[in-house]
């Protein structure tokens, strides 16, 4: 998925990348235990997942997936490609209020 990211992965790339999204340093395509994550900032231990709509038929591998991840002590945010595409700002807006600190994004 790295060198083939959807639209909605390259959008929300764009925001992380750099350290644009305050002292945060994102990660993309990391692994994590058995899992590769979409997004990881390690230090704040949060992930960010992106959904396409494969995933509306795979729920019960999601959540057993979000709850390993959560018992390995990370935070596990999702949004569906289309927010990430429609709404970048609200999904933003939520990722930065999960992130410690003043929530002043640099850009």
């Amino acid at each position: 998925m790295r060198r083939e990211p959807t639209d909605a992965e390259t959008r929300l790339w764009l925001a992380f990348k750099d350290r644009r999204l305050g002292p945060y340093k994102f990660r993309r395509q990391h692994p994590i235990d058995r899992y590769i994550v979409d997004f990881a900032c390690l230090e704040a231990r949060l992930i960010v997942e992106l959904d396409g709509g494969q995933h509306a038929t795979q729920v019960r591998y999601d959540d057993a997936r979000t709850r390993c991840l959560e018992a390995l002590g990370f935070r596990v945010l999702r949004f569906w490609n289309n927010d990430a595409l429609s709404n970048i700002e609200g999904v933003l807006t939520m990722i930065l209020a999960a992130l410690p600190g003043d929530g002043t994004p640099r850009r």
